[in-house]
């Protein structure tokens, strides 16, 4: 799939981005080029160490940001796959400074966008985020905002030969900032801050969302947003997992929190297919119908009203499951 191609990926020294290099080096050895684009250079060097442009000829290293259009078409060049995964995403932060955040996610998305279209590029993975599905915090509007630029960037693509598409998941566990890594920092302490004792929360491992993206470069059409059939969890359970003799202190939600996360609503039903792993979001005004893409694809249309959210979740996660995954994908030692 990859072979002889050229890959650019922003945000390329996030948690997602490193993860998402590791494979791709290890899965297509003969990749002509994999260039990750990111603004801090200290990074792009401890990055670097690991990975580095001796030991892997196809492998770059561009500094670079998303707010920046002319270095987004400086690095485009020659690329095949752009996968978009830079973003402001801490929620805090995003709403104590909302336009920074505007600025990066949505506007550096058009920036990206206008490069791609310019340029021969050929396909476009964005990620997204469960927050983007009736947002009610800034971070998530900025990502429903920049979700709805890469499907509508489809409609203007004229006769160039290039696919706009949209990956969107929940928490990442163990990525940065996020509640796992947090809980196992404050476990010494004996007492664990919970938002909410209802709160539930999407789980999905890095490797999966990388999978995911990787399949989505291979199979999507062009104006789908791909949501992952992916268990749930309690904060109340991760708790449990991180410290079972924790005493777990119920601080009250932070500015934009919701208690259960969405990341299919019912007014998205109407044009939601499943795929058997995934669903499709699919366009209502896109280049083939919802009918075309089942016969195409074997999905199936989803019944009127359906939603997906982390609280109706078919399946969720029990706190020995917890604990096994936090050993597999986040800390070794955990439980030992």
């Amino acid at each position: 799939m990859l072979k002889d191609k050229s890959i650019l990926i922003t945000g390329g020294t996030g948690s997602f981005g490193k993860a998402f290099v590791k494979t791709v080096l290890d899965r297509y050895p003969t990749i002509r080029r994999l260039v990750v684009f990111s603004r801090d250079e200290l990074k792009q060097f401890e990055m670097s160490q690991e990975f580095s442009t001796e030991k892997y000829r196809g492998l770059r290293y561009f500094i670079g940001d998303v707010r920046d259009e002319a270095r987004l078409r400086r690095a485009v060049e020659g690329i095949d796959i752009v996968v978009h995964a830079a973003a402001m995403k801490q929620v805090p932060a995003a709403e104590y400074n909302p336009f920074e955040c505007i600025k990066t996610n949505i506007l550096g998305a058009q920036n990206l966008i206008e490069a791609c279209l310019d340029s021969k590029v050929q396909k476009v993975v964005a990620l997204s985020t469960d927050k983007a599905a009736a947002p009610i915090n800034l971070y998530g509007a900025t990502k429903l905002c920049s979700d709805k630029l890469f499907i509508a960037a489809n409609n203007i693509r004229g006769n160039r030969d290039i696919r706009f598409s949209v990956v969107r998941y929940g928490n990442v566990m163990g990525s940065r900032g996020s509640v796992i890594p947090f809980f196992l920092e404050k476990r010494a302490s004996g007492s664990l801050p919970i938002t909410d004792p209802a709160m539930t929360r999407f789980n999905i491992s890095l490797q999966e969302g990388v999978d995911m993206v990787l399949w989505s470069i291979e199979n999507a059409w062009g104006g789908e947003v791909l949501v992952p059939k992916i268990p749930s969890y309690h904060i109340t359970d991760v708790a449990k997992a991180i410290g079972p003799e924790c005493e777990q202190t119920v601080i009250g939600l932070r500015p934009g929190e919701k208690i259960h996360e969405e990341m299919i609503t019912a007014s998205d039903s109407f044009n939601t297919v499943d795929l058997g792993d995934y669903y499709a979001i699919l366009s209502s005004s896109g280049s083939y119908t919802l009918d075309e893409y089942c016969a195409k694809t074997g999905a199936k249309q989803v019944e009127p009203g359906f939603s997906y959210s982390s609280g109706n979740n078919e399946r969720f996660l029990s706190v020995s499951e917890l604990s096994a995954l936090i050993r597999e994908h986040v800390d070794p030692t955990h439980g030992a």
